[in-house]
């Protein structure tokens, strides 16, 4: 199928679950485009979507460099501390904030404020990157020390699964962390957003409030 056709069934998911929320607008879509061409990313500009992720180096800077200049960029893959100087400035949103070392050298090398999303490993999942739900709030009041960095929400990739009952917990648990950091009232962590819900779960995710959902495979498929 299209990009077409695949985003139109999934902005109708979208609707058919917006109303088990609380949520007063749609989320975003992100076109996680890591296994498909510059061309199928095109596609899916074309298409209307202008939120794109990249897990990699790489792949982050060909797309951006390829795609028009309204598009929103998202990093949404485990950056290495040795790295952040190549990619940090063309970043519109981090997704992985996930340790103080990253933070100072985010701090050292931005030239402007980088929304950042802190990364939760809410499932606690030795495979997943992310802290832990216990270390959120320390972690981010300790920002407070680093410079050019805004938490603007909180991100997290939940279990590869099809237990909604699950799914549904994990989702929950990163909203009401989310609601805590904001009742903090920080001026460096405004904290509204929530990024979550990928192609086998983003309508659960929707449910529980999800802003930004990362749409990969169900979107723009994958190469061959």
């Amino acid at each position: 199928m299209s990009v077409k056709e695949n985003l139109k069934d999934i902005n109708e998911q979208i609707e058919a679950h917006i109303d088990k929320t609380h949520a007063s607008t749609l989320p975003h879509v992100i076109a996680v485009t890591k296994y498909v061409t510059i061309e199928r990313a095109k596609e899916a500009y074309d298409a209307g979507i202008r939120h794109f992720g990249e897990n990699r180096l790489e792949g982050f800077l060909e797309k951006k460099k390829a795609l028009p200049n309204d598009v929103t960029m998202h990093f949404i893959g485990s950056l290495q501390s040795r790295k952040v100087k190549e990619v940090i400035n063309d970043i519109d949103y981090l997704h992985a904030l996930d340790r103080k070392s990253l933070a100072k050298e985010i701090s050292k090398r931005a030239t402007h404020t980088i929304k950042c999303f802190v990364q939760v490993n809410v499932s606690g999942e030795s495979s997943k990157h992310g802290i832990s739900v216990e270390e959120l709030i320390p972690f981010v009041k300790e920002l407070e020390n680093y410079q050019n960095i805004e938490v603007v929400g909180l991100m997290t990739m939940a279990p590869l699964t099809e237990d909604e009952t699950q799914l549904k917990s994990i989702f929950k648990q990163l909203r009401t962390k989310r609601d805590e950091v904001q009742a903090l009232n920080l001026p460096y962590a405004p904290c509204t957003e929530l990024s979550m819900g990928m192609s086998n779960d983003y309508p659960i995710a929707v449910e529980e409030g999800a802003t930004y959902i990362r749409i990969g495979t169900r979107l723009v498929g994958k190469e061959e």
